[in-house]
């Protein structure tokens, strides 16, 4: 279980590929290695993955996450390269502040980048915002409500408007900043994760109907 708060940018450094069902990959992070056990969870860009091997280096920690089937199917994962940079965050522990969401790690599809609006003003000491435009899966589009959350690439965000499978959010400086969003341009893809709640009412909804 995660909140959407990224805690650490982690850069893939080596990949290897079994049979086209499992992917391994090496990700470098600025965490302390004996923090990292053997199973841990980990949200990797939105996926919620589990640590397979860890050591420690100089400045973090290298650790080894397995991305099977279902995960290459939905998300972003198989486009991962060496010097692909993601998005961190470790699972809850009792007691945690809950900044952002619920999120789960368990990514729904891939969206879209349209369109990025950089939004500058004078009197802001702290840098630009910037507005993306995303395209959802149109399978996914009405779980996406105006003012309610979502998660994109293991980020919490909270939706400003929404227009048919078109969805915008507001990316503040810090966001920019401590996060792979100040990287992002028109074209990329986005590990989606509607809102859990959202997810269980649809279901709900669709058993009545059917009874």
């Amino acid at each position: 279980m995660f909140t959407g708060i990224v805690t650490d940018i982690g850069e893939v450094v080596a990949e290897e590929g079994f049979q086209g069902t499992l992917k391994r990959l090496r990700i470098r992070s600025s965490y302390d290695a004996e923090t990292i056990a053997l199973g841990a969870s980990i949200a990797c860009g939105g996926p919620c993955l589990t640590v397979v091997a860890v050591g420690a280096r100089e400045g973090g920690c290298w650790f080894d996450v397995d991305a099977a089937a279902e995960t290459l199917e939905r998300t972003t994962v198989p486009d991962w390269v060496a010097g692909t940079r993601i998005n961190l965050e470790r699972s809850l522990k009792i007691g945690d502040e809950l900044g952002g969401h619920i999120v789960t790690g368990h990514v729904d599809g891939v969206a879209t980048i349209v369109a990025v609006e950089a939004i500058t003003a004078t009197d802001n000491p702290w840098g630009p915002t910037a507005r993306f435009v995303i395209k959802a899966p149109a399978a996914l589009a009405p779980f996406i409500a105006e003012k309610g959350s979502v998660c994109l690439d293991g980020t919490s965000l909270t939706v400003n408007s929404v227009e048919g499978d078109l969805f915008s959010v507001l990316i503040i400086p810090h966001t920019l900043a401590v996060t792979t969003w100040g990287e992002r341009k028109a074209g990329d893809k986005l590990n989606l994760e509607v809102d859990l709640m959202a997810r269980y009412a649809a279901r709900l909804a669709d058993a009545r109907g059917a009874g």
